[in-house]
C-alpha cells in the first residue's frame, strides 16, 4: 500500500518518483521490462533550453543548473540550422525563436563540412546546445527514488483502475497496487489511463518521429558536428556515436503503441537532408521511431485533474521531456505535497490541467 501510484516509467515518472519519495511511499508501475522503453528511450537526447513553446523554455531554463551541477551529464554540442534560397523568412523565425546568430558559409563549412554551397544559402548557430547522457539522468533517478524507499515495478502494465474505498486501486499482471494519490505519466497511453480512471481525457496525442542511423560521410569525424536542423524543423541530423542520425522531424498522429519507423516517411526526409549536403545516403545502419506526445496547446499537463483533485498528470510532454525534467518534477512534487511551487502562478496555470476545463 503506497501513498502515490505512478503509472509509466520514462523521464516523466522516474524523476517524479526521485522527487516524492523522500516525503512519500512511492510506486511506480512501468508495462514494459526496463525504465524508458518508449519515448524516452528513443529521444534526440539534446539540451536546448530555447526550444520549445514559452512554458518549455522556462521549464528548460529552469532545469539548467541541476543538469549543469551533475558531472557528465552534458556534452557540448552546439545548434546550427540551415536553409535554402526560397526558405529566409522560415530561417529568420527560427534564428530569433532559438537565439541563434547567423553565420557565413565559410565558417559553417569549417563546423560541418559536407554542407552545400550552392543549396544552403542561410546558416545560424547557437552554443547554448548540449548532448544528454539520457542513460545517466535515467540511472540517477531512479537511483535516488529507490535510495528513499520507492518501489519500481517492472511489466506492471495497468490493466484496470479505479477508486475503491477513497483509494486508487491498479490491477496490473504483477498484481493489485493501491495509493491515495494516482500520477498518470504513461506518455502516450495518457489519455487511457485518463479513462480508465474515469478522468476527463485532455486530448494527448501521441506523434510518430522517424529516424535513421547512417555512416559518417566517408570516414568523417563528426563528433564536434552541431545538431543540424532544416529550417522549419523540416529535418534535422545528429552525431550519435561516429556515425549520424538523420530524422525528418515528421508529426503523424498515432494510437499509443511500440512505434517503428515509416519507410516512406523516412525517404522523404532523407532526401530534404541529402538536398542541403554533399554526401548522399547510401545506406542505413539502422532505423526506429518514438512517439511524441502533445496536448492540444503543445504544452505539457503537469497538476491535479481539475475534477478529480487525487488523480496528477504529468503528461503531454512533447520531446522535451529530458530537458525539462529537473524542474517539472520539482513542480509536481510540490503540488503533489501540497507546497507552494516555486515557480511563478503564471507558469503553474499555463501547465495546469485545469485550463481544459
Amino acid at each position: 500500500m503506497s501513498d502515490v501510484l505512478i503509472i509509466g516509467g520514462g523521464i516523466a515518472g522516474i524523476s517524479a518518483a526521485a522527487r516524492l519519495a523522500p516525503y512519500a511511499k512511492v510506486t511506480l508501475l512501468e508495462g514494459e521490462d526496463s525504465l524508458a522503453y518508449h519515448a524516452s528511450g528513443r529521444s534526440a537526447a539534446l539540451y536546448e533550453p530555447h526550444y520549445g513553446a514559452a512554458p518549455v523554455v522556462a521549464l528548460s531554463l529552469a532545469s539548467g543548473d541541476y543538469f549543469r551541477a551533475m558531472p557528465n551529464l552534458l556534452i557540448p554540442r552546439g545548434l546550427m540550422i540551415v536553409a535554402g534560397h526560397d526558405a529566409r523568412a522560415q530561417f529568420e523565425h527560427d534564428c530569433a525563436d532559438m537565439n541563434l546568430a547567423r553565420m557565413d558559409m565559410d565558417a559553417a563549412r569549417a563546423m560541418v563540412p559536407i554542407l552545400n554551397p550552392e543549396t544552403v544559402a542561410h546558416v545560424g548557430y547557437g552554443a547554448h546546445a548540449w548532448d544528454i547522457d539520457t542513460d545517466l539522468l535515467i540511472a540517477d533517478f531512479a537511483k535516488t527514488a529507490r535510495a528513499h524507499g520507492a518501489q519500481i515495478v517492472a511489466k506492471a502494465g495497468v490493466t484496470a483502475l479505479r477508486r475503491v474505498d477513497g483509494r486508487w486501486l491498479a490491477d496490473t499482471a504483477q498484481g493489485s497496487f493501491s495509493g491515495e494519490i494516482v500520477i498518470n505519466a504513461a506518455g502516450p497511453w495518457a489519455d487511457g489511463v485518463a479513462q480508465m480512471a474515469g478522468v476527463q481525457a485532455k486530448g494527448i496525442t501521441p506523434m510518430r518521429r522517424s529516424m535513421a542511423r547512417i555512416p559518417a560521410p566517408a570516414g568523417m569525424d563528426v563528433a564536434r558536428w552541431p545538431m543540424v536542423f532544416g529550417a522549419g524543423e523540416a529535418w534535422y541530423m545528429k552525431p550519435d556515436a561516429g556515425a549520424l542520425i538523420v530524422s525528418p522531424a515528421e508529426e503523424h498522429p498515432m494510437p499509443p503503441h511500440d512505434a517503428f519507423a515509416d519507410d516512406m516517411v523516412l525517404a522523404e526526409g532523407l532526401a530534404r537532408y541529402e538536398a542541403m549536403v554533399t554526401a548522399p545516403v547510401t545506406r542505413l545502419l539502422a532505423s526506429w521511431a518514438g512517439l511524441r506526445t502533445f496536448a492540444p496547446d503543445r504544452v505539457p499537463v503537469i497538476g491535479a485533474d481539475a475534477g478529480e483533485p487525487s488523480f496528477f498528470w504529468a503528461a503531454g510532454l512533447g520531446g522535451y521531456g529530458f530537458q525539462t525534467a529537473d524542474a517539472a518534477s520539482r513542480l509536481l512534487a510540490d503540488l503533489v505535497m501540497g507546497r507552494a511551487p516555486d515557480f511563478e502562478e503564471g507558469l503553474v496555470q499555463a501547465l495546469s490541467p485545469a485550463r481544459f476545463g
